[in-house]
């Protein structure tokens, strides 16, 4: 009788999602709440046939290569930075990552921070449990309409021509720059009605909300630095739901403290979850620890994707929604 395939699975996922996992395999379950640590990692891959794997769980050369029997990499998020693809392929390893289900739970995070900053809405949070709010007046605490400002959404993605849908119905206009564009490539792709395409620094220069699509990459690392924060209004916020290091965050320091830019809101971070200590003490910038995808329905629908696609692969099907590796 044939042995069961062997599975690593590396953060705790609902029973209702392993549970199909289980019938058909030995699942190998990592109930710590920290990631494991990478010498533990190659130790438990070393004899598994496939893993389900979370962004704070790093699959190099050397984890591949310790995985003679590995097959597939079932990444649970649309991003994949967390695993080097070419090692994976070089090994013969499948990678895969959950589109499309996390999109819409995003897209309304990118658009609630989008409000948020534009209207001091932490902020006046934050000055309410102290205590120091001693009463409405007519020019407290003002902010910045949305309606007839233009959004500049770097990366026309699932998740920007999204959030380009959500700004339009309040009244936004709205720009695109591909992330060809913004590594500096030629724009190929075009999202249609949602808005036109122009390049990053035209983007930058004339709107009033950039908000950042894009998955890391070389090209992409640092994308906004502090020439692109100069290149920006002085009345712009900038909105981050892609990954941290797009941003360079002690550019960003500098912009805010230099009033460069009004204000920033930010779901990911360069370091998380240490988040630069100059961010912390400032009113201009809404902090939020990394909640694009967090509602029940699509968490649990990004882990049965994974999983589908862990069973595909080991019953010898392909897989639902491989990731390519780069050219």
């Amino acid at each position: 009788m044939p042995s069961r395939p062997r599975v690593l699975v590396t953060w705790r996922l609902p029973s209702a999602v392993l549970e199909p996992l289980r019938e058909a395999c030995d699942v190998d379950l990592h109930t710590g709440r920290a990631s494991l640590d990478p010498e533990v990692l190659r130790e438990r891959l070393a004899d598994k046939d496939g893993a389900v794997a979370v962004l704070t769980t790093r699959f190099d050369r050397e984890v591949f290569v310790a995985a003679p029997r590995l097959r597939i990499v079932a990444n649970v998020a649309v991003g994949y930075d967390n695993i080097d693809v070419l090692a994976a392929r070089d090994q013969g390893v499948i990678v895969t990552n959950t589109p499309d289900v996390l999109t819409e739970a995003t897209a309304d995070l990118a658009f609630g921070l989008i409000l948020d900053v534009t209207r001091r809405l932490s902020e006046g949070d934050r000055l309410v449990r102290r205590g120091g709010w001693s009463g409405w007046s007519l020019d407290f605490m003002l902010g910045t309409e949305v309606r007839g400002k233009q959004l500049g959404v770097v990366g026309a993605g699932r998740i920007g021509r999204a959030l380009a849908c959500r700004a339009r119905a309040f009244g936004m206009r709205v720009v695109f720059t591909d992330r060809a564009d913004a590594a500096g490539a030629a724009v190929e792709f075009a999202p249609g009605a949602l808005g036109p395409l122009v390049p990053l620094d035209t983007l930058l220069h004339t709107s009033d909300v950039v908000s950042i699509h894009v998955p890391l990459t070389r090209e992409t690392r640092h994308l906004m630095d502090q020439r692109a924060f100069a290149r920006m209004k002085r009345t712009a916020f900038l909105v981050n739901t892609a990954r941290g290091p797009v941003v360079d965050e002690e550019a960003l320091v500098w912009a805010l403290r230099e009033h460069v830019i009004a204000g920033a809101a930010l779901d990911v971070f360069e370091a998380e979850p240490r988040v630069h200590p100059g961010l912390l003490d400032l009113d201009s910038v809404v902090l939020v620890p990394h909640l694009g995808s967090a509602t029940r329905e699509t968490r649990t629908a990004m882990a049965e994707l994974a999983v589908r696609n862990v069973l595909a692969v080991l019953s010898g099907q392909p897989p639902l929604t491989p990731v390519a590796p780069p050219s």
